[in-house]
Order: C-alpha cells, then structure tokens, then sequence
C-alpha cells in the first residue's frame, strides 16, 4: 500500500468526499474500501463489488468484503457479487467507479470467459454511474505502443489503449496523476518480479460520464 501522503492524493484525485457513492471494483484486501468508506461518511455509500470471475478463483473473496463491512463503524459499506457486466443491476448509481490494479484483467482469458471485454465492462461503468460520475482507473504502464500485447506475460497496459478503450464509451478524459510513476521502472519485468513490485510505473486516470 501507498504511503499516507500518496492515499490522500488518489483519494482526492478520485474526488471521493462526504456523501458519495463508491464503487471499489474487485477490493482485494480491501484498504481502498476502509479508505473509501471514512472519506464518504456516514451520508456514503461504498460498494464492495466483488466481480463473479474472481470468486471462481479466489472463492473467499466475498467472505473476505463481508467480514470487512462488518467491522464497527463500517456501516456505509455494502457489498455486492455479480458479472462485471452485470454491474448496473448489482449496485445503485454512483458518483465514483474505481479499479485499481485491475482494469488490465479486463483483456485476460480467465475475465473474457463470461463476456466481460473491456468494452462491455466501460458499457457497463457508464451505465452505473451518475452523469458527472467519474470513472477512475490506477494500473500498470506498459511500454508506449505495444497496446495491450504484455497485459498476459506482464500484466501491464499502455495507457494510450486504455484511455482509448474507455472513451469509446462515452466517457470524457478528465485528469490524469503522475503521482504513481516510476521512470525507472523499464515496462519489460512482470509486475511480480521481485525486481519491482510494488514500485512498478503506474498511471492514473480520471474520467468523466457526460
């Protein structure tokens, strides 16, 4: 996880603030979740969504969302299990819709399996949230031009494909954060590699539902 200074940051680039409504899609270990739910208040919602195709794999992460909506004083956490894109029935309309780490999973075979392109899954964020919602992505760079060809060997993506993918939508680039990059990072180790995980390059976007 990211030092304090760096979590305020995204958390303010995310324009997360009293009284919104959050999406964390696929929380992990749910630190964005925790982070989410203090920052939205208890006039804030915040969604634990746990994508389907995950809990083929991990069948404890539901389990893990609950036990973590359960802590005292996490009453604003809801968490929700479907398909990625059947996301719009899953969760009520929100101001925010975040994926960190995750957006590149979006071209693996394991989430493609039950219809959940990249394209469908955008269709499905801008469905969900409200019109001025903001749709915000944190992932690992690739190295420019090579589009999506390293998301299966290196788990990277080019930013260039993603903002692409993502306006294809209908949604609008709003702001992107250099907070996370990393010029040392070379785009060519697997984002595991001892080498440089956890200080791999990473973009940061934001954008906008019209």
């Amino acid at each position: 996880m990211y030092d304090q200074a760096t979590r305020s940051e995204l958390v303010r680039f995310a324009r997360v603030g009293p009284g919104s409504t959050v999406i964390d899609v696929y929380p992990g270990d749910g630190d964005w979740t925790r982070l989410f739910s203090d920052a939205v208040g208890t006039e804030g919602r915040v969604y634990s969504f746990v994508p389907a195709e995950i809990v083929q794999v991990k069948n404890d992460s539901v389990d893990q969302a609950q036990a973590l909506a359960a802590e005292p004083g996490r009453e604003n956490v809801s968490v929700a299990s479907a398909d990625l894109v059947a996301l719009p029935e899953a969760v009520e309309p929100a101001d925010v819709l975040w994926m960190h780490l995750f957006y590149h999973d979006l071209h693996t075979k394991l989430i493609q399996a039950r219809g959940a392109t990249a394209a469908a899954f955008n269709r499905a964020a801008f469905q969900r949230l409200k019109p001025g919602g903001v749709y915000v992505i944190v992932d690992h760079a690739a190295t420019a031009g090579t589009g999506i060809s390293d998301t299966p060997s290196l788990h990277r993506i080019d930013p260039v494909s993603v903002r692409k993918e993502v306006e294809a939508a209908g949604f609008v680039m709003d702001a992107e954060s250099s907070v996370l990059s990393n010029a040392d990072d070379a785009h060519t180790a697997k984002v595991f590699d001892a080498s440089i995980k956890g200080k791999t390059d990473r973009f940061a976007y934001r954008f906008v539902k019209p």
